[in-house]
């Protein structure tokens, strides 16, 4: 399958491009309206380039004329087509104008408010600032147009308008700084922005109304293209309002690049500049709507296409990955020896290294099928129980400053239930999100006791299940996203009918409990409008105000419906970034439509497998091992080794903290003692939670204390966020690992296995083994044992005991032990 369908994607490839016309379809309202076409060299659906020497012409100049760069003009009401020609290649663009010579006007909300925010006017740091500046204040990035409306027309004595003489308006004087103007010269009069205030104040100056056309959607042309660094492209935005009509919104559009080592944009015009290879994608954002133009930079690799054909593949992430390596000319690496999948295979699945009996188990083992056997048994084992138990748990905020012990215990044995039953994540989802009891019986219910209030169980809701960070928009429309103030009160309005007996003030106070129930009446306030938003879902339909039914169950159906575009998508990521350390969005808690995935079609397809699989995550996690995108080595080649998210290979990171301690732990045999809860003002209080022989994979709660934990990086769990975790080496990490008390303590008790090794392990190869096997997962190379070899040999029979622990230290502060790879 995947040779034929790469062959055939290599063939596609060698298609002459075809002059097309972007938009084909041009639709053109009233006498103000103009469209500017893109005359490119389309390939398979992108553009490969924009094409110069182009003459245009009209079929019908009487309803619409074209300039000689390509941009239209209405004329008359009517149809034309408009002709590009470059030798003998053409392509035409189909036109249709309406409403010429009609009484038409700007438009406050879809005109006035979009040339403000192209200029910055009503940004955070102008006009749209909380107090606004110079005694003038806009909504943030006109997400309140009334508001904006009054303020522009109304405040002040209304002298910021003339509509006598519109020339003489503060709202012209000021951006072109005929009146001094802080913010500097905004506007040039005569040019379109200007004209479209004057007339507008011309036209009287009218506020928005209920009943005006809104944007609907945004397009962006083209959608793909591919170019080389050095290359240039522009690009064309359209909007389509609730009314039909479309517009050319290029002009008054933000563009800006999500990875600008692949390319930049003109934050002004939407030109683009390739800078770099990879894929990226450009932002456009117009009316708090965002589309995204994909840009892909192969590189300059010369790879055979057998190398492709040829690869081994397991199942569709190969395919898909392949696929796109391919296109970016980037060469897979070869497969993981038995040793690297090991060590991977099971820190990425149970957390924990492999014992020296293990791994001599699987590297003599010659069988077909081994690792697929040994990926089924690591899924099945208690230790993933815990290590995921513990994952969920930095997402579910099990933090003993947030609640007291005994709901803290409740709310971890609850997740462990779901981990070690692997309830689909569905039913997750929706026993969290409809729980109701008492918080010490019913461990979900726990959710809502760290967050109290509608507005918090809004935005971690939409955080923990969504990947969506909706925040922002308590305040003011989201700035880099498409949700509004009001989606957000209409969202939150969907929990303030959440109660509890017991809740208010310290979530830790009193015995712990908290019984969860909901009302059957009550709504929360839109503080803009002073009236509650319907409740209804992010993009969903909104239920009546006075239902009452408990509307958390409304949410769970939207929620977990298999058409929601985030739900799957955002835990199909999170358990990907799990095994490679990046998401295909990344990161994990940012699924904004302006951070597009670094293979779209992979991640369309993960969430449909999800799907199929009735959310069970084991089946996710399974075919992600199994795929040969995970078992490739994480030694670069030449023609990959610039890659860092298209996983052309697999991507060394640090071990996580508590792996990194429980490694330690596991191969020197000796426990850590976790008897010390750190509280709110740093405190400590005893605990006996925790017996000797505890992992750190196997605490319950984050606020349990340790120097080592917190030096690495722990998730500290006070936010839904995995930015919380930092993997980022600090010198104070490697100054705590070579004189700190925890690895060189360990080392030192006489419970170290070193203890056993020099008592018991006379031959000294045999021992260089058992130490490699421990700290490394592999045997020595020959070079390296017969180095140390030579060095046992000369260490006296005394300094034994030292020599092995210094061999251990050695191993345990290399690159090797302390990274995955």
């Amino acid at each position: 399958m995947i040779r034929s369908v790469l062959l055939l994607l290599a063939l596609c490839m060698s298609v002459h491009a075809k002059l097309a016309l972007l938009p084909e379809k041009v639709s053109l309202t009233g006498d103000k309206a103009r469209q500017q076409l893109l005359a490119v060299d389309l390939r398979e659906g992108a553009s490969v380039g924009l094409v110069g020497s182009v003459r245009y012409s009209s079929s019908n100049p009487e309803v619409a004329t074209v300039s000689k760069t390509g941009q239209i003009t209405p004329r008359a009401d009517g149809t034309a087509t408009i002709t590009a020609m470059q030798g003998e290649r053409t392509a035409n663009a189909k036109v249709a104008v309406s409403g010429v010579g009609k009484n038409w006007q700007w438009s406050f909300r879809n005109h006035v408010l979009p040339v403000f925010s192209k200029q910055g006017c009503n940004s955070g740091g102008c006009h749209g600032a909380l107090a606004g500046k110079g005694g003038f204040r806009l909504s943030l990035n006109g997400y309140d147009p009334p508001s904006d409306h009054h303020n522009i027309t109304r405040a002040a004595r209304g002298r910021r308008i003339e509509k006598a003489a519109p020339g003489r308006s503060l709202l012209l004087t000021k951006p072109t700084t005929a009146v001094k103007h802080k913010g500097g010269r905004r506007l040039s009069p005569g040019s379109r922005d200007y004209d479209i205030l004057a007339q507008w104040i011309i036209g009287g100056a009218k506020a928005p109304k209920d009943g005006d056309a809104k944007l609907a959607r945004l397009e962006v042309f083209p959608e793909r293209i591919v170019l080389k660094p050095g290359e240039k492209h522009p690009l064309s935005v359209r909007a389509i309002y609730t009314d039909g009509t479309e517009e050319d919104v290029t002009p008054w559009s933000r563009f800006s690049a999500t990875d600008a080592t692949v390319a930049e944009v003109d934050k002004k015009t939407g030109e683009i500049s390739v800078v770099g290879h990879g894929e990226g994608a450009i932002t456009v954002w117009f009316s708090s709507q965002i589309v995204i133009a994909r840009v892909t930079a192969p590189y300059e690799n010369r790879i055979p296409q057998s190398v492709f054909a040829n690869a081994e593949h397991a199942n569709f992430i190969d395919d898909l990955v392949l696929a796109q390596l391919q296109r970016l000319n980037l060469k897979p690496s070869p497969r993981a020896k038995d040793e690297e999948f090991l060590r991977r295979v099971y820190l990425d699945t149970i957390g924990t290294m492999p014992r020296p009996k293990e791994t001599r188990a699987f590297l003599a083992d010659k069988t077909a099928g081994k690792r697929e056997r040994l990926i089924d048994a690591l899924l099945a084992r208690n230790e993933y129980v815990d290590y995921w138990t513990y994952r969920w748990a930095d997402v579910f905020l099990i933090n003993g400053r947030l609640l007291r012990p005994d709901a803290v215990k409740s709310y971890y044995d609850w997740i462990r239930k779901q981990v070690e039953n692997n309830t689909p994540w569905d039913q997750i989802a929706r026993q969290v999100v409809t729980a109701k009891g008492e918080s010490t019986n019913d461990g979900e219910v726990n959710f809502y006791s760290v967050h109290q209030e509608p507005e918090a169980m809004a935005e971690n809701v939409s955080q923990a299940f969504l990947s969506l960070s909706i925040g922002c928009a308590k305040c003011h429309n989201h700035p880099l996203e498409k949700w509004t103030n009001d989606q957000y009160y209409s969202f939150a309005n969907l929990f303030a009918r959440v109660r509890a007996k017991g809740w208010g003030g310290d979530a830790r106070s009193g015995d712990g409990k908290r019984t969860l129930y909901v009302m059957a009446k009550g709504d929360l306030i839109q503080p803009r409008t002073g009236k509650p938003q319907p409740p209804a879902p992010l993009d969903g339909k909104p239920i009546p105000v006075e239902s009452t039914e408990d509307r958390r169950e409304f949410l769970a159906d939207w929620l977990t419906s298999p058409d929601n575009p985030y739900f799957t998508k955002a835990v199909a990521n999170r358990v990907w970034a799990a095994f490679f350390g990046i998401g295909l969005v990344n990161s994990v808690d940012d699924m904004r439509v302006s951070n597009p995935p670094s293979n779209p079609k992979l991640m369309d397809t993960l969430a449909e497998f999800l799907v199929e699989q009735h959310y069970d995550l084991k089946a996710l996690m399974r075919v992600i091992l199994q795929s040969e995108t995970y078992q490739r080595t994480s030694v670069a080649l030449a023609e990959n080794k610039d890659d860092q998210k298209h996983f052309s290979r697999y991507y060394p990171r640090r071990l996580m903290a508590e792996v990194l301690h429980d490694a330690i732990a596991g191969i020197t045999d000796v426990p850590t003692v976790f008897d010390k809860l750190v509280l709110t003002d740093g405190s400590t209080q005893d605990t006996k939670a925790y017996p000797k022989g505890t992992r750190a994979l196997q605490l319950a709660d984050s606020s349990v204390g340790s120097y080592f934990l917190k030096t690495f990086g722990r998730n500290e769990r006070a936010i839904t966020c995995e930015c919380e975790r930092s993997e980022t080496p600090s010198m104070v990490q490697v100054l705590h690992l070579s004189n700190g008390s925890t690895l060189n303590e360990k080392l030192k008790s006489k419970e170290c296995s070193v203890t056993g090794l020099v008592g018991t392990e006379k031959n000294t190869a045999r021992l260089i083994d058992e130490v490699y096997l421990r700290c490394l997962a592999r045997f020595p190379t020959k070079r390296e044992k017969d180095g140390l070899i030579g060095v046992f040999n000369e260490t006296p029979e005394n300094e034994q005991r030292q020599a092995v622990e210094d061999l251990f230290w050695a191993l345990m502060t290399s690159r090797e032990f302390l990274f995955q790879h």
